[in-house]
């Protein structure tokens, strides 16, 4: 999930509709201080931050989440973009810093970019008893193997980095399997059928109308 806090809604607008368009999930806020509320409080994948903000700098939220020894990829969207800007933006802790005006595909891919870098530094996954290693390609239950067709275990990987968020049908395919464009069949909902017999149907829940979300059983201590 990405967090994007800028107060620029006609920005906003175009950024939101491109990335989830790719498959990004995205939450927006407009404002400094709640951005670095959630920011901190978070288990967000990227955060994009607009430097001049209301309630908080964008700076100064980059700066204190750097003091809390978060190590979430951050991206600076300033209207400043000389040299001296960027290195202070770099300084402050951003991992990258794009100047406004820019095309989306330029953010597109330096989001992409920053995603990548961090999918790196997270090889094991885990949702309750469930554990996915993305090295070995294995996914356990209870320390039971589960063997995945390949495009279930992209439907899985997908779900448990955005554990907690709803996921539509859209971004899986976008997301998952790279497809951009929307197929007429059913083969989402049928990989999700015979995933969910795989792995648990009480891990991977329907939300009707919306899309899935993996929610870890709760402990019965």
């Amino acid at each position: 999930m990405i967090l994007l806090v800028d107060d620029d809604e006609t920005l906003v607008t175009d950024i939101e509709r491109g990335l989830c368009e790719n498959g990004h999930g995205i939450e927006h806020v407009t404002r400094g201080d709640r951005g670095f509320e959630l920011a901190a409080g978070g288990t967000y994948d990227l955060l994009i931050v607009d430097r001049r903000l209301p309630g908080l700098d964008g700076l100064q939220l980059v700066k204190r989440l750097r003091q809390r020894e978060s190590r979430v990829p951050i991206l600076i969207l300033s209207i400043l973009g000389e040299l001296d800007d960027r290195v202070e933006g770099l300084n402050a802790g951003a991992d990258d810093y794009l100047a406004k005006p820019f095309a989306f595909s330029e953010l597109l891919a330096r989001v992409n970019a920053l995603l990548r870098r961090s999918d790196q530094q997270q090889l094991l996954l885990k949702a309750g008893d469930m554990e996915m290693d993305l090295i070995k390609r294995t996914v356990t239950r209870a320390g039971i193997p589960i063997a995945l067709q390949p495009r279930e275990f992209a439907l899985l990987e997908y779900l448990l980095k955005l554990q907690g968020q709803i996921v539509t049908r859209a971004m899986l395919l976008a997301g998952a399997w790279n497809y951009h464009f929307n197929p007429k069949s059913n083969i989402v909902e049928t990989h999700m059928s015979r995933l969910k017999s795989k792995v648990g149907a009480d891990l991977i829940l329907t939300v009707r109308g919306s899309g899935y979300t993996i929610r870890p059983p709760k402990s019965d201590s």
